[in-house]
């Protein structure tokens, strides 16, 4: 303990070297209750995008951190489900924002839409974000992230093997008739519900993790006494190991790691934790 305790002190009093080490760490060192907080170290403004001032998505809200003190941050973009618009996700916009990202919270064109489709669109909302939004100068464009939920979740996956350059995968209780995804080059959290009866872990989550290739960083948490719909309302799991992933591999920031490896073990609210530990990128 007394170790680890001058580890902890020495860390603290050269915060100067770490970010030398690490120019894209934001925000202060994480603890257990700093990413199971309700919101994070930055406040957030937001800002909505008109359906009408883009092209091929269906417009959103943007949730940026306020100050621009620490320079650029890594952005991440969330589609919502089959016939869900953007609020069935929007808790997520706040949450990670204030966490150190810029989210982009995003409609569809239809909300009928397949998985590829939903893919293209996520994509073309980073590309708006990066390149024409109000907030572009406050992004790096160089770390970019996905999300999704259910049909938008079958789409994380599809962006992430069209886009190898995307830094971080989640997709939420996702939907894809494509099981296998072997051309996966982003790291990926898989999560699934164990009472999911509309994409059941078994033929989705489930293959979706183990198809990705055994090199990626990746893993897998199922949630525990959970549904399809549980990824639409603020959960503490889901939002702890979010911001785990996103700040591990978007920021490339290793004082993260420590929530995912060594592997989360079932709880409450977890059913099971898979993964590859240690994480090599």
């Amino acid at each position: 303990m007394a170790a680890l305790a001058a580890v902890g002190l020495g860390t603290a009093l050269t915060p100067g070297a770490q970010a030398a080490d690490n120019p894209y760490e934001r925000g202060p060192a994480p603890t257990t209750s700093s990413i199971e907080a309700s919101r994070g170290s930055y406040a957030v403004s937001q800002t909505t995008v008109s359906s009408l001032s883009v092209s091929g998505f269906g417009g959103g809200t943007i949730y940026y951190p306020t100050s621009t003190a620490d320079g650029t941050f890594g952005a991440i973009a969330v589609s919502p489900g089959y016939t869900a618009g953007q609020s069935s996700i929007a808790w997520l916009g706040p949450r990670l924002a204030s966490q150190g990202f810029v989210v982009f919270t995003i409609d569809t064109l239809t909300t009928l839409d397949q998985p590829d489709s939903r893919g293209r669109q996520l994509l073309a909302a980073l590309d708006h974000l990066t390149q024409r939004s109000t907030v572009r100068t406050r992004i790096d464009s160089t770390r970019l992230g996905v999300m999704g939920h259910s049909m938008g979740g079958g789409g994380t996956l599809e962006a992430a093997k069209s886009r190898p350059s995307l830094q971080a995968a989640i997709p939420l209780t996702g939907w894809n008739l494509d099981k296998s995804w072997p051309e996966v080059r982003t790291p990926t959290l898989v999560v699934g519900a164990d009472g999911d009866t509309i994409a059941p872990v078994s033929s989705h989550s489930e293959p979706f993790y183990t198809s990705l290739p055994s090199s990626l960083d990746k893993a897998y948490l199922e949630l525990n006494n959970a549904s399809h719909f549980t990824p639409n309302s603020s959960n503490t799991t889901i939002a702890k190991y979010s911001v785990s992933w996103l700040k591990r591999f978007i920021d490339n920031d290793t004082r993260y790691e420590q929530f995912l490896c060594p592997l989360p073990r079932p709880s409450l609210t977890i059913e099971e934790y898979r993964g590859n530990c240690p994480h090599t990128s």
